[in-house]
C-alpha cells in the first residue's frame, strides 16, 4: 500500500470521491505500481478488454491513447488509488513531469444496488465466481436485466488530470490501460468504483442471505445466529448456506427444500476428488493370436485408441481446472478438423498413417503439416484463420485499421500491404492475419508457403513481432 500524500504533493486538494466527498478510508484501495510490460496486450479478460474499449471509443485522439499505451508499457504509472465513483494515480511523462490523473466513472444509485443485490442473493453462482476472482458474462447479463450497468459504456469514463487537457491525454490513458491490468487481476476493484468496497459488498450480501433463509423457513425475527445464510468470507473463497424449519399442513408434489436441507446436512461428503492422471493409459495390444474380422484395420485402431485415450485425459484435466463450469463448450468438429486434431497429437505418425490423415482432411502431406501447425497454435479457431480469406464488414474493416494504426509510434510502423483480412509486411516475410473473433495471428513465409507463426494476440504489433522473429 502506498502513503495517499504523495498524490496531494503533486495535485493541490483533498482527496474526494466522484461527488466531491472525502472517501472513508475502508473504501479505498491503493495498488502498487505495476512492473513494465512488454510484448502483451493489457487486459486478458473479457472484462477488463471491455474497459478498454469504452476508452478506445471515448477518445477522440489516437495519438494520445498510444501516447498512453507507451506510458503504461514503461511503467510510468505510479501506485493507483482505487475509491467510489474515480481512480487515481501519478503519470510521469517522457519528458520527466509528474501528473496527477484521474478517471471517474459514475456510482450506482442506492436503488440500483439494491437491485443487483437482490439478484445476486437469488443466484449464488455469481457471489461465487466474484470470490474467484471472475467476471461471467452472465453476472453482467443478469445485472442488465435488472437495470444495473456494472461495465462503463461510451464516454463513461470521464477524464480528469493536473496537464489541463479537456479529453483523454496520454496520462489518464495510461492510468486506464494500468487499471485494465488491475482488473483482469481482481473484478471487486470495479465494484469499488461502482460504489461498493469488497467487505461492505459481501456483508450486505450475507445480511441479505440471512433474512432470504428466515423468510424461507418461518423465522420472524432472524439474525445471524438464528437462521444461517451464505458464507461470504472472501479468504474461503466459496459460498455455501442451509435452512431448515417446519411447514404447517400437507406437503406439496415433490421434496420439500427445507426437509431436503435437513437431510443434507447428516449425509455422509461427497468423495474427493481421484488425483488426475500423469499421463494418459496405454492402450492394450490388439496383436493377438486370433484372426481380426476381414477389413479390419488393426494398426488403424490401435492409433485411434491411443489417440482417444490422449483426448480423454486433456478433457479430465480441464473439467479439474478450477472455473471450467464457466466456460462456454467447445463446438464440435468436422471430420476434416478432426482428422488436423489427431495428426496434432500424434508423434511422428507412421507415413501410412499421416497420408490417411491428410486426404481425411483433404489436404496434401505439406498441407496437413501447415494445418497441424495451425491446430497446435489455436486449435479449430487457428485451423479456420489458416483456411479462411474473408473481407471484414467496413465498420470491422476500420476498427482493424485503427488498431494496427495505434499499435506503432509514428514513423516507426514497417509497411504494410492489406488484402481483406491479411496484412503483409512488405520484405520480411512476415504477415498478420485477422480472425472473426477479434484477434491477429502471425504468419510466415518459408519456400513460399505462409505458415503459421504463433498463438493469436490482441495486439497486431504484438502479433507482427512473432511473425518477424529474429529475421
Amino acid at each position: 500500500m502506498t502513503d495517499r500524500h504523495e498524490y496531494d504533493d503533486v495535485y493541490d486538494g483533498d482527496v474526494h470521491d466522484g461527488e466531491g466527498t472525502d472517501t472513508p478510508a475502508e473504501q479505498e484501495r491503493v495498488f502498487a505500481a505495476l512492473a513494465p510490460v512488454h510484448g502483451r496486450g493489457f487486459a486478458q479478460s473479457w472484462w477488463g478488454q471491455a474497459w478498454l474499449k469504452a476508452l478506445e471509443d471515448s477518445a477522440l485522439d489516437l495519438q494520445q491513447l498510444k501516447a498512453g499505451r507507451r506510458l503504461a508499457r514503461a511503467g510510468a504509472v505510479g501506485a493507483v488509488s482505487v475509491r467510489p465513483g474515480r481512480v487515481t494515480a501519478v503519470v510521469e511523462d517522457r519528458g520527466g513531469a509528474r501528473h496527477r490523473a484521474d478517471v471517474l466513472l459514475q456510482r450506482l444509485t442506492e436503488e440500483e444496488w439494491d437491485r443487483f443485490l437482490g439478484m445476486a442473493v437469488e443466484r449464488a453462482g455469481h457471489i461465487a465466481a466474484l470470490l474467484d476472482r471472475e467476471m461471467p458474462p452472465h453476472l453482467v447479463e443478469d445485472a442488465a436485466a435488472a437495470g444495473v450497468e456494472l461495465l462503463p459504456g461510451i464516454g463513461d469514463l470521464e477524464p480528469r488530470c493536473g496537464c489541463d487537457a479537456w479529453d483523454h491525454c496520454a496520462h489518464t490513458a495510461a492510468l486506464c490501460y494500468q487499471l485494465a491490468r488491475l482488473l483482469d487481476q481482481d473484478p471487486f476493484v470495479l465494484l469499488l468504483m461502482r460504489g461498493r468496497g469488497e467487505r461492505e459488498l459481501l456483508d450486505e450480501l450475507q445480511v441479505r442471505s440471512v433474512a432470504s433463509a428466515a423468510a424461507g423457513t418461518g423465522f420472524e425475527d432472524a439474525d445471524p445466529g438464528s437462521a444461517s445464510g451464505i458464507d461470504l468470507d472472501p479468504s474461503t473463497a466459496t459460498g455455501t448456506g442451509t435452512a431448515t424449519g417446519t411447514q404447517a399442513g400437507p406437503p406439496p408434489n415433490g421434496v420439500d427444500a427445507a426437509e431436503a436441507f435437513a437431510v443434507g446436512s447428516i449425509l455422509p461428503p461427497l468423495p474427493s476428488v481421484p488425483p488426475l492422471p500423469s499421463e494418459a493409459g496405454r492402450v492394450p495390444s490388439l496383436d493377438t493370436e486370433t484372426e481380426p474380422p476381414p477389413g479390419t484395420d488393426v494398426a488403424a485402431l490401435e492409433f485411434l485408441g491411443a489417440r482417444a485415450a490422449a483426448e480423454a485425459h486433456r478433457m479430465l484435466t480441464e473439467a479439474l481446472t478450477p472455473g471450467h463450469e464457466l466456460r462456454a463448450p467447445e463446438a464440435g468438429l468436422t471430420p476434416e478438423q478432426d482428422a488436423v486434431r489427431l495428426a496434432a497429437g500424434a508423434s511422428g505418425p507412421e507415413p501410412w498413417i499421416a497420408a490417411r490423415l491428410a486426404d481425411g482432411s483433404g489436404r496434401d502431406r505439406e498441407g496437413l503439416a501447415a494445418a497441424v501447425l495451425a491446430w497446435e497454435h489455436g486449435g479449430a479457431a487457428g485451423l479456420s484463420v489458416l483456411e479462411e480469406e474473408w473481407s471484414p464488414d467496413a465498420e470491422t474493416a476500420a476498427r482493424a485499421r485503427t488498431a494496427v494504426e495505434a499499435a506503432w509510434d509514428a514513423g516507426e510502423r514497417p509497411p504494410l500491404r492489406a488484402a481483406r483480412n491479411r496484412w503483409t509486411a512488405t520484405g520480411a516475410g512476415a504477415q498478420i492475419r485477422l480472425g472473426r473473433d477479434g484477434r491477429w495471428w502471425p504468419y510466415r513465409k518459408d519456400r513460399g508457403r505462409w505458415l503459421p507463426a504463433g498463438p493469436p494476440a490482441h495486439d497486431p504489433a504484438a502479433a507482427l513481432s512473432a511473425a518477424v522473429g529474429d529475421e
